[in-house]
């Protein structure tokens, strides 16, 4: 069986979609029965996967991801600019994948180009239409459109989460056949680490380990900070200032409101911003935590939440959206909107030591049933499904 998997996604750090995209390249060639893998990036093969190779300060790292993104926003703030860089694209992708009908083509961030052999597409979640003002307006423009050609063109779909399974099939009117769920990972580097080897690392951000309470995740209002910091503002004094909140992650769009916020409670002396934390620190932020509290409102898969089960970290989240099947018993669950029970289960989850142990065995023992291997090996079991 042939495969292109579109490698476009991949650019580092790692986060998101790329993420996703480089464990299925990893780790398709590595399964039983493995696929005659092709790598498509820009409108032509490649030879090897893109790596890294400038992997070296962490600090620089993040110094450069902040760059390269606020000039990736000011581009997207552009509808033309979206649009023009978009359409010379496909036009270049569909030259390319003439004459490889004979191959599954697979577009793991929603968009497919025009092809006329088999294809599926990945969705990750609808945010582009029911959170829309959590994204630049040129990009949620362009990703709606993208999503619909894709809804046309796929002869499958995959969703991270049978939620968005659902969702997407409920939203677009699809029969539920057309799509398969296939759950996503954690990255190996989210593990336990003993404390002497998280020290360097924390001391860099300010931390040490088991001090303090964390959210990781970009700031925007679909993330539920405010009520995260309206249930942690009202904790005693005497908790918020041996366990103060810590918050990192990029700025979201429209995020202005939030920060101000944030700012507030840094002066209190309860509350840390990091911004964005590179890819090689933040495992150890993550595993140097003593409770991760996600609240979010809506998530197509929510992988912060895995990744805090699988660095042994006793985890505090929302029932919304696809964040229970991830969880599964292993977390703290609460409404979104109940900020009341927010404070109660951030309590128990920083004071409760019976509490605490049960739940960090729970979630090593649920991370433990997700894997990229699983997740490439059912992937391409959508491509056996659709291969001609």
């Amino acid at each position: 069986m042939k495969v292109i998997l579109s490698v476009d996604a991949v650019r580092f750090p790692l986060t998101g979609i790329g993420r996703y995209t480089w464990e299925l390249a990893r780790n398709l060639p590595l399964i039983d029965s493995p696929p005659n893998l092709r790598l498509f990036s820009g409108g032509r093969f490649i030879d090897r996967l893109p790596s890294d190779s400038g992997a070296g300060a962490s600090a620089a790292a993040g110094r450069g991801a902040g760059i390269a993104l606020r000039l990736r926003r000011m581009l997207q703030n552009s509808t033309l600019a979206v649009r023009a860089h978009r359409s010379l694209l496909s036009m270049r992708q569909a030259r390319a994948l003439r004459g490889s009908e004979d191959a599954v083509y697979h577009g793991p961030q929603f968009y497919l180009p025009k092809f006329d052999g088999p294809s599926v597409a990945t969705i990750h979640d609808l945010s582009v239409y029911n959170w829309a003002d959590c994204h630049p307006p040129g990009r949620a423009g362009m990703i709606r459109g993208e999503i619909e050609l894709a809804l046309e063109r796929a002869s499958m779909l995959i969703t991270d989460s049978e939620f968005t399974r659902r969702e997407v099939a409920d939203f677009f009117g699809l029969p539920l056949d057309r799509l398969r769920a296939v759950p996503l990972a954690s990255s190996e580097a989210f593990r336990p680490y003993p404390r002497e080897e998280l020290a360097p690392t924390l001391s860099r951000h300010g931390l040490q380990a088991g001090s303090y309470c964390l959210f990781a995740g970009t700031i925007e209002p679909r993330k539920n900070i405010d009520a995260l910091l309206d249930a942690y503002g009202t904790l005693p004094k005497t908790l918020r200032g041996r366990w103060p909140l810590v918050l990192c992650g990029y700025e979201g769009w429209r995020s202005g409101q939030l920060h101000s916020r944030i700012e507030q409670g840094s002066r209190q002396g309860w509350l840390k911003y990091l911004g964005y934390v590179a890819g090689d620190d933040l495992p150890k932020v993550v595993a140097g935590a003593r409770l991760f509290a996600f609240p979010s409102l809506y998530e197509g898969f929510g992988l912060p939440v895995l990744e805090a089960m699988a660095s042994g970290v006793p985890v505090v989240c929302s029932d919304s959206s696809s964040l229970p099947e991830v969880a599964g018993d292993a977390a703290a669950m609460c409404a979104p909107e109940d900020v009341d029970a927010l404070k109660d289960m951030l309590t128990t989850g920083l004071e409760d030591e019976a509490w605490r142990e049960g739940a960090r065995e729970r979630g090593l023992s649920r991370a433990a049933q997700f894997s990229w291997r699983r997740c490439a090996e059912e992937t391409a079991a959508v491509y056996r499904a659709i291969a001609r």
